[in-house]
């Protein structure tokens, strides 16, 4: 079935009953039912088809990675969580820091530590984050912004050394191939960062909200997100946090399984590359499996970290038990991860990729390209919440279309990652989201409608820059 507007009705249904219900599980589950009952016209071969869809989307090989790094660095984190290394590392960070201010500021430097993976960076800082802003009793929305943006709008400008660069110049490259351009698509990539206006926008607004203060809404009513939820949840998981509050403090419990990671993760991705046939470190970290490396790299320290444990007289019971909490802690961030893949799997066999060509034709002027390639990619990666999604589904429409009208093509391509940058920022569907989200303990729904308030601005501003630069640039 191609050419269909029908592929728009799971996505709807997903976003209407996430904002109704305030939950984004039930939604996923009655989209890919839906849309396999829509793709195999028939309600038991549908219901059949929607099970087929999750089981493909496990076998991909490229799925179980990320599946298996999100377990495995879960049940790092509780393992650190359990010996203290989480609670030490809290306690001296929060003799440092005092406020608001100093907390926003202790995301941005932790940057060149953590800038490989979103997934990586989220997880490696967030138990952290969290511990802080309970004890300072500060907005968990703000503070997961600030990380969001410090994430998401960094690493997509990072020319080098990502788990994004391999993936993005492989688009690039398969975009133009054919098209005889006398730029490689690793310059196409490297001159498209420089218009990524929604990334570079989400970036200078996160570094001014680090550094402007105003007076928090919950502060004026006497309660604050913190203590609300609290409340709501006085009996969740109280046993686990009991114990987890009667730990001694131990900082090198953390400071050396982080430590082990950033240093597998940086050699591994070399040796890697160099595997690849990279002949310099620089391309090497083009080159490499970002999403493997991170995976071995964990578990190479989940396992040396376990034996540096049992030396420094841990219980083993202990530390295997609250391994396991850890990885069960990120089963929400999983399950709802391989429901999307399977949603946009099922969307794309009712023909949703070539509905969005169709539907665009090449009617577009020059100037209008680039502009109308961002705000279309925006509107869809917010609904399929992927950035590699979006990306993938528009990079060949972009490329084509820009060659069509005469547009820039960097210009283009860099609108093309600009609207997967603002799908994953934004969208209640995204990983950071989710993912953010499930460590600080929000609620998804309102999590991503404070996002979007935030991310529209990005969004105006970076459309008004594409159509401006359109002008100038061919």
């Amino acid at each position: 079935m191609n050419h269909t507007w029908l592929s728009l009705i799971p996505f709807i249904i997903v976003i209407g009953m996430s904002i109704w219900l305030k939950n984004i599980l039930p939604g996923l589950v009655v989209g890919i039912l839906l849309g396999s009952i829509i793709v195999s016209a028939d309600l038991l071969t549908g219901t059949e088809q929607s099970v087929a869809y999750i089981v493909t989307t496990l076998s991909d090989e490229t799925n179980i990675k990320i599946v298996g790094f999100l377990y495995l660095f879960g049940g790092l984190v509780g393992m650190m969580n359990i010996a203290g290394g989480i609670k030490g590392f809290s306690e001296w960070a929060g003799r440092r820091i005092q406020s608001e201010r100093g907390l926003l500021v202790f995301i941005w430097i932790t940057l060149p530590f953590t800038f490989m993976m979103p997934m990586f960076r989220i997880m490696m800082i967030g138990p952290i984050i969290k511990s802080l802003i309970k004890k300072m009793n500060l907005s968990k929305q703000k503070v997961g912004m600030t990380l969001d943006i410090s994430t998401e709008s960094v690493i997509v400008l990072l020319p080098v050394a990502t788990a994004f660069v391999g993936f993005m110049v492989s688009l690039v490259e398969g975009g133009i191939n054919g098209l005889n351009l006398d730029m490689s698509a690793y310059e196409i990539f490297l001159l498209s960062i420089l218009f990524n206006f929604y990334a570079i926008i989400m970036l200078l607004i996160g570094i001014i909200q680090t550094f402007w203060r105003r007076k928090k809404t919950g502060e004026q009513n006497g309660e604050t997100q913190t203590d609300l939820e609290e409340i709501e949840h006085e009996f969740h998981r109280m046993g686990i946090k009991k114990e987890l509050s009667l730990v001694k403090a131990q900082p090198w419990h953390l400071i050396f399984p982080v430590v082990l990671l950033l240093t597998f993760s940086l050699f591994l991705l070399w040796q890697d590359g160099l595997a690849q046939g990279a002949n310099t470190i620089f391309e090497a970290f083009s080159m490499a499996d970002a999403t493997f490396v991170m995976l071995l790299a964990v578990f190479i320290t989940l396992v040396l970290t376990f034996i540096f444990y049992i030396i420094r007289r841990e219980k083993m019971n202990e530390i295997l038990y609250h391994f396991y909490d850890g990885g069960n802690q990120m089963m929400e961030a999983i399950s709802l991860l391989i429901l999307i893949w399977a949603l946009t799997m099922a969307a794309e066999d009712l023909g949703f990729s070539d509905f969005i060509g169709s539907s665009l034709g090449s009617f577009l002027p020059a100037f209008l390209t680039p502009a109308a390639i961002f705000v279309l990619g925006s509107v869809v990666g917010y609904f399929i919440g992927s950035s590699w999604g979006t990306w993938g589904l528009f990079m060949p429409l972009g490329i084509t279309l820009a060659v069509s009208t005469g547009a820039s093509i960097p210009l283009t391509v860099g609108a093309v990652f600009a609207s997967g940058a603002f799908g994953a920022l934004t969208s209640p569907l995204g990983d950071t989201t989710i993912t953010t989200a499930s460590i600080l303990d929000m609620d998804l729904v309102d999590y991503a409608r404070y996002k979007l308030k935030v991310s529209a601005i990005g969004g105006v501003i970076a459309a008004g820059l594409f159509i401006a630069s359109g002008f100038f640039i061919s």
